[in-house]
């Protein structure tokens, strides 16, 4: 009888960055808040670098049609998450009217800390795929007390560019998306080697202890399985030059 592999999922990805952030507040206080929002923004630039680099081999431009369709992730099932255009003219805007990693931190109690993560990963992903625009939270996110997240991308989607877009996911289908053991492995990663960097011992006695909390959530299983995602899948030499 073979062992059943272990997956992981939104709420595993949403916990582990919520206790990371929740050490490193609670061993360094401001300078560890500082941290993990900078650790955020490498993390979602590195995403976004990703996704161009897909979007380069498959001959396509990096504009914000694109940037829309090589999305690396998808829910873990049908109405878990709830999101959509608000207008294509005269910038795209989007929301988020559910939200699985809002769902995770309140579950767990961890929405002080998960609340953090919202701050800037939309922007920096959608500058790690190009730098040309800024995406704008229109509203206060819902881990912030909003009642819906909003974004303004900063560029228009003409009508033929709306339709090239649900051609181009169609198109793509999952064939550029990454399960959550692997994002999850991957957020470790940014945000491990972000919280050494700038705060040294704590930084890695943050990593350490949030690593036994998720452990005893979980199960060692669940944080044994991110050791198993190759970092040169996380970091194609040929994204990352």
């Amino acid at each position: 009888m073979t062992e059943e592999k272990v997956c992981l999922h939104i709420e595993h990805h949403a916990v582990l960055f919520a206790l990371l952030a929740k050490q490193a507040v609670e061993l360094c206080g401001e300078r560890g808040k500082e941290s993990i929002l900078r650790g955020m923004t490498v993390y979602g630039m590195e995403r976004g670098t990703r996704m161009a680099w897909n979007a380069r081999k498959r001959g396509d431009q990096i504009n914000t049609m694109t940037n829309q369709a090589y999305g690396e992730w998808k829910p873990d099932f049908d109405g878990q998450m709830e999101f959509g255009q608000i207008r294509t003219q005269p910038t795209l805007q989007t929301y988020i009217a559910k939200c699985a990693w809002c769902d995770a931190w309140e579950k767990h109690g961890l929405t002080e800390y998960g609340k953090l993560y919202c701050v800037n990963v939309d922007n920096a992903v959608y500058q790690g795929y190009q730098d040309k625009y800024v995406c704008t939270q229109v509203t206060e996110p819902m881990s912030w007390g909003g009642p819906r997240c909003e974004f303004d991308w900063g560029c228009p989607l003409t009508p033929e560019e709306n339709e090239a877009l649900a051609v181009k996911k169609k198109e793509l289908g999952t064939s550029c998306m990454k399960d959550f053991t692997f994002h999850t492995a991957h957020l470790r990663a940014a945000i491990s080697r972000t919280l050494i960097e700038d705060l040294g011992d704590d930084g890695q006695r943050a990593v350490d202890r949030a690593l036994a909390e998720f452990a005893e959530l979980f199960g060692q299983e669940c944080q044994d399985v991110l050791a198993t995602v190759p970092e040169e899948e996380i970091y194609p030499k040929e994204a990352f030059v």
